[in-house]
């Protein structure tokens, strides 16, 4: 060997340090590797006290370093358990000292949690029906009514191929209004009536298959026959401030108004309905039965959903139908006639009661309507002023009862104060006389005055004419 290996000291092995041996070779392993890599430096004897002092301080760190987790695992705990102390005592209160009365406590806490949501609630639902938000939405609904029947009447003379669409607009907007408030009052069975199944049907027919000449001559029949009748039937009023009357006068009245616009005011139709090619007329019996099969369908369907799976809400009076309430209607006639009839045969005979309405109502529409324009429009103008007939005795009987209540109101308190004017207990005046001054003429005279009062039965009030209105049928 040579001088220089000889003189070059061994490389130290470098083993692993393990967690358990803190004082082996393996804790200078990386000063040693330095060490070994610089030992030409002129600094390497300088090692072991730079080492020494590394470990002092390090040691030293780490014992701070322990001394602080503690101190702040303590102030952790002391703050943790004061935060909980007030949390419950002074924000819930749900814990007694003994700790038993906690699930009680909270459950109260939680009643009153709903308390309080109910009555916001409460309160937001009064400030919603308060008087100053109620006429505004009556003063909206009401500029809406007007302006959708301007706006209908002068598409119908200016441009009738638009009434469909306006028609449909309206249905889009009206409709879900309509789901919406029926099934939040809980009267959302009425949907399910023979209306709405053949406006939807109208819908389809118009934008999914306008060259169906079956579905056209079914969706035609029945918004002739059922739906415009429902008009008379359900006293469907015009009343233009009132936004569940006027919706439920457009699902009556405007199906057949847009059938008979299609028919006899469309400019070419045959281009937009291809199937008014395939008829020129209708055919009685074809038409008839074309449209019992449509309401046979809605029956059934109406019968296994409302009567069937449903009858137990509708027996509790949970929910109405339009059969419960025509059947508690005892002033109807339609409520009379099923009232005569025994209860396990009243269902069967409602609904082929309806079958047969359906089919009378719609003869006008199959033998004369479709041949004749001039017979369609004064049957529109028909339907349409029963309803107008119907919203002015809305008006009249809503202001005229208003008005009676107010001249009732008036005779009372001028009858009380007519009462205590001329009551014997009440101070009298005699006449007065002061240094020739006029005696006061029309002072009452001293003295008793019971046979000069006046019975309040015979006060000139009565004069005034009773205003009193008669008590009208439900509106639909």
């Amino acid at each position: 060997m040579s001088d220089g290996s000889i003189s070059q000291p061994p490389s130290p092995v470098l083993h692993p340090s393990t967690p358990g041996d803190r004082m082996g070779l393996g804790y200078f392993s990386v000063p040693f590797e330095r060490f070994v890599r610089d030992e030409m430096s002129d600094w390497a004897s300088g090692f072991t006290l730079m080492d020494t002092v590394e470990t002092y301080f390090d040691s030293r760190l780490d014992l701070l370093q322990r001394r602080l987790s503690k101190h702040s695992d303590r102030l952790k705990s002391k703050a943790e358990s004061k935060f909980n102390d007030v949390f419950k005592k002074d924000v819930f209160r749900i814990r007694t000292p003994n700790g038993d009365l906690l699930p009680e406590n909270l459950d109260k806490e939680m009643q009153k949690f709903k308390l309080k949501m109910t009555q916001r609630m409460t309160s937001l639902s009064a400030s919603w029906q308060s008087a100053k938000i109620v006429r505004t939405r009556e003063k909206v609904v009401f500029f809406g009514g007007v302006m959708s029947l301007l706006i209908t009447a002068l598409l119908l003379g200016m441009a009738p191929e638009w009434i469909h669409v306006l028609y449909t607009f309206l249905a889009v907007f009206l409709l879900p209004l309509r789901v919406y408030i029926y099934k939040k009052r809980a009267w959302h069975y009425f949907l399910f009536d023979l209306c709405y199944y053949c406006n939807i049907l109208n819908f389809v027919w118009i934008w999914a298959l306008p060259d169906s000449p079956a579905l056209f001559v079914a969706c035609y029949c029945l918004s002739h026959g059922s739906l415009a009748s429902a008009v008379i039937t359900w006293r469907n009023s015009l009343v233009f401030h009132d936004f569940d009357k006027v919706t439920s006068l457009f699902i009556h009245i405007y199906a057949p108004l847009t059938f008979t616009v299609i028919r006899h005011y469309y400019p070419n139709p045959q281009e937009r309905f291809p199937a008014l090619v395939e008829l020129p007329h209708l055919n009685p019996l074809r038409s008839l039965l074309l449209s019992s099969i449509i309401y046979s369908i809605w029956q059934l369907l109406y019968w296994k959903v409302v009567m069937i799976d449903r009858r137990k809400k509708v027996e509790s009076g949970q929910r109405i139908t339009s059969f419960s309430w025509l059947l508690n209607d005892k002033r109807g006639v339609i409520g009379r006639a099923l009232s005569n009839i025994s209860p396990q045969n009243r269902e069967w005979s409602f609904m082929l009661g309806q079958l047969v309405y359906s089919i009378i109502t719609e003869l006008p529409a199959v033998f004369l309507l479709y041949d004749s324009k001039t017979s369609s429009a004064i049957f529109i103008f028909f339907i349409f002023a029963v309803s107008v007939w119907n919203g002015g005795g809305f008006y009249i009987e809503v202001f005229g009862r208003k008005f009676e209540r107010e001249l009732e109101a008036l005779r009372k308190e001028l009858a009380e104060a007519y009462a205590r004017s001329s009551s014997p207990s009440s101070p009298s005046l005699g006449p007065q006389s002061d240094d020739g001054l006029s005696t006061v003429g029309n002072s009452p005279p001293l003295g008793p005055v019971a046979d000069q009062c006046v019975p309040s039965g015979d006060l000139p009030i009565n004069s005034v004419p009773d205003l009193s209105v008669p008590e009208s049928k439900k509106d639909q």
